[in-house]
C-alpha cells in the first residue's frame, strides 16, 4: 500500500492514500519520514520510498516551471 504525507498533526501522520486522507498514529510512520514524502506500508511501519519520493518531486518541478514558463 502507498501513500503521500500530508501533514502531521499531534499524535498522528496524515497520510492520502488513495485520495483520501488517513489519520495514522506517529509510532506506525518511520521517524524520518516527512511531508510530501511516498510511503509505503511495510511491515506494519509506513516507510519513505526515496525513490518515488524524489520522481514525484522532480515531476512537480517540471509542473512549475511550465507554469512559471515566460
Amino acid at each position: 500500500m502507498k501513500g503521500i504525507v500530508d501533514r502531521f498533526e499531534g499524535p498522528f501522520v496524515v497520510i492520502e492514500i488513495g485520495g483520501k486522507c488517513e489519520d495514522i498514529p506517529r509510532e506506525q510512520v518511520d521517524p524520518g519520514v516527512k511531508p510530501g514524502d511516498v510511503v509505503e506500508l511495510e511491515n506494519e511501519k509506513w516507510i519513505t520510498n526515496e525513490a518515488a519520493t524524489k520522481s514525484a518531486e522532480e515531476r512537480i518541478k517540471r509542473l512549475a516551471e511550465e507554469v512559471w514558463e515566460d
